[in-house]
């Protein structure tokens, strides 16, 4: 049934019909024209703003991680020493870690390292520049200067390749005048080695030796070095057998190395490069041998001292009574008147004589001690294996008999081929096989690109605008701007006011008043929009019907206007 109205004439001759049941306050509200712009409006500025987030997503670098796992004052001065270069950066406060573009990750790492970021392992003597109070006591300050000793040599440690970071701990004694045997100080020292990296033996004996020289009296193997494995880098690797074994093993890789080396320098200017191969086999003696010897040379004697002495003795006998005074002096003496001849044998005492000669000689005694260091060689063995000859017309020919005596002389020369020691060459001249040709690596599909990424950000990002566009922002425009010729245009150019806010609204959705304030306009094209399609007599008649039983009262109205007009 329709619904009953009452239409009144105004005084410009318009009519208008008021519905005979009144709408409430939220219909006349959701109908109101001001309500439907200002919800267009908000959609509006709705849709802008959710097209900047796009375009700004889209437009967003790609961060790479520019330090993990950074304690909360080194955080704070990263991000300070960013916010003050005015960098772009990302914190994730879970874990510490800062995020920064990755096409300037490398200029940042080194803008921070310049101003000494991050500290990561404390303050080292910059604690010592701080003012301290009047009643700080000397335990503090020793604790202070011990601590920051343990930070210093912990950032030194640090600058090794493979360490991420290190811990130092010192044992220093309190030192004292009365006590006679000073306990000596001592060190461990933690590291945290980067993924798949590991110290070698002298890396660990230098940071053992970087720690014991930064502490007075300080011995190197009082310090402890341990990873994050829990295991001892660090020990007397005199009393460890395996180690002895392991260091052994070193030095013959190294020495058979340095020896195919030389034959490979040597061989390549004559064979080409890559057309000698070498093995060479040492046999070290790391005895430790000493030889104390003293020898004697008795073909050639030294005369060293001699002595001579000689005894000669002419005394009588003594003769008289036993008994008997000897120097009584004698009786008167009487010449004889007739000499006669005297006999040797009538001698009663002759004169004694003896010589006596003592010669010392001194044997030539050569005393030598030797020690034999370990490492030496006792023997060589060598093999070398060079590629035939190629020509010019890439042909290969092997070396002649001469050729190959002169490289094996060359090589010999090149390691000290000592016959006495056993050690033995070998020498031949064989063809290589032509190794097969490495395939390259595939490319990488399209999905494995890396530009792949940002592709598909900007396809994601157009996708949303357009789906933006037709979906939500066209049809707003539309409404607040409807196009020339429509309905809304043609009754908003003949007086808004009388339509009621009629904007952008299709034929059928018009209300009677609308309808009648577009026939009562004086604009004849507005007019002409209410006159449906031609269509046939029947039809036309049949509407006609309709409008006249459903609106018997516009139907009068329309039929006085025309008396009226007449």
């Amino acid at each position: 049934m329709a619904e009953a109205s009452n239409t009144q004439l105004t005084a410009t001759g318009q009519a208008v019909s008021q519905p005979a049941g009144a709408m409430n306050p939220l219909q006349q509200g959701l109908q109101s024209d001001v309500l439907k712009k200002l919800m267009m409006m908000v959609g509006l500025a709705a849709s802008i703003a959710i097209g900047f987030s796009i375009v700004l997503w889209s437009m967003q670098p790609n961060y790479s991680m520019l330090y993990g796992s950074l304690s909360g004052s080194d955080a704070q001065s990263v991000v300070d020493a960013l916010q003050q270069q005015q960098l772009p950066y990302k914190l994730d406060t879970a874990t510490g870690a800062v995020m920064v573009p990755a096409e300037s990750l490398h200029d940042v790492r080194l803008a921070l390292a310049a101003e000494g970021l991050p500290r990561g392992t404390g303050v080292g003597f910059e604690a010592l520049q701080q003012e301290s109070g009047f009643g700080t006591s000397q335990f503090i300050e020793t604790a202070r200067y011990h601590r920051s000793l343990e930070v210093e040599l912990a950032r030194s440690i640090s600058k090794i390749d493979a360490v991420r970071s290190a811990r130092v701990h010192l044992a220093i004694p309190k030192s004292s005048v009365f006590i006679r045997d000073r306990q000596k100080p001592s060190a461990s020292v933690a590291i945290n080695l980067h993924q798949g990296r590991q110290l070698e033996k002298g890396q660990v004996e230098a940071i053992s030796h970087l720690v014991s020289s930064g502490v007075p009296n300080m011995e190197a193997n009082s310090v402890a070095v341990v990873d994050q494995k829990g295991r001892l880098l660090s020990g007397n690797k005199k009393s460890d057998p395996l180690s002895q074994s392991t260091g052994q093993l070193e030095y013959t890789q190294r020495l058979e190395q340095r020896y195919i080396d030389r034959i490979i320098n040597i061989l390549s200017p004559i064979v080409g490069r890559g057309g000698v191969q070498a093995q060479v086999v040492t046999d070290v003696d790391f005895t430790v041998t000493e030889q104390t010897q003293e020898l004697y040379n008795p073909d050639t004697p030294a005369l060293r001292s001699q002595q001579q002495s000689e005894e000669n003795s002419n005394s009588l006998m003594g003769g008289g009574i036993p008994g008997a005074l000897a120097n009584q002096p004698p009786g008167n003496a009487v010449a004889p008147e007739q000499a006669q001849g005297a006999d040797g044998n009538d001698l009663e005492n002759p004169g004694n004589s003896r010589r006596q000669s003592t010669s010392n000689y001194e044997l030539d005694k050569t005393i030598s001690h030797t020690r034999m260091a370990a490492g030496s060689v006792k023997r060589l063995s060598v093999a070398v294996v060079i590629d035939d000859r190629t020509q010019a017309g890439g042909e290969q020919r092997r070396y002649s008999p001469e050729e190959i005596e002169r490289m094996t002389q060359l090589v010999k020369d090149a390691v000290g081929f000592d016959v006495q020691r056993g050690d033995s060459v070998s020498f031949n001249n064989v063809a290589f096989t032509i190794p097969e040709p490495i395939e390259d690596l595939p490319e990488l599909s399209i999905m494995e690109q890396p530009w792949i990424y940002d592709l598909g950000k900007y396809i994601v990002a157009a996708l949303a605008l357009l789906l933006l566009y037709f979906g939500l922002l066209r049809p707003i425009m539309r409404g607040l701007f409807p196009p020339a010729g429509s309905v809304a245009a043609v009754a908003a150019a003949g007086g808004a006011a009388s339509l009621g806010g009629l904007e952008g609204a299709d034929l059928e959705n018009l209300s009677p008043e609308q309808r009648q304030a577009l026939l009562e306009s004086n604009d004849d094209e507005a007019a002409k929009l209410l006159i449906p399609p031609r269509r046939s007599h029947e039809d036309q008649l049949v509407d006609i019907r309709k409008v006249v039983e459903e609106e018997p009262q516009l139907v009068a109205e329309v039929v006085k206007g025309w008396m009226g007009n007449d």
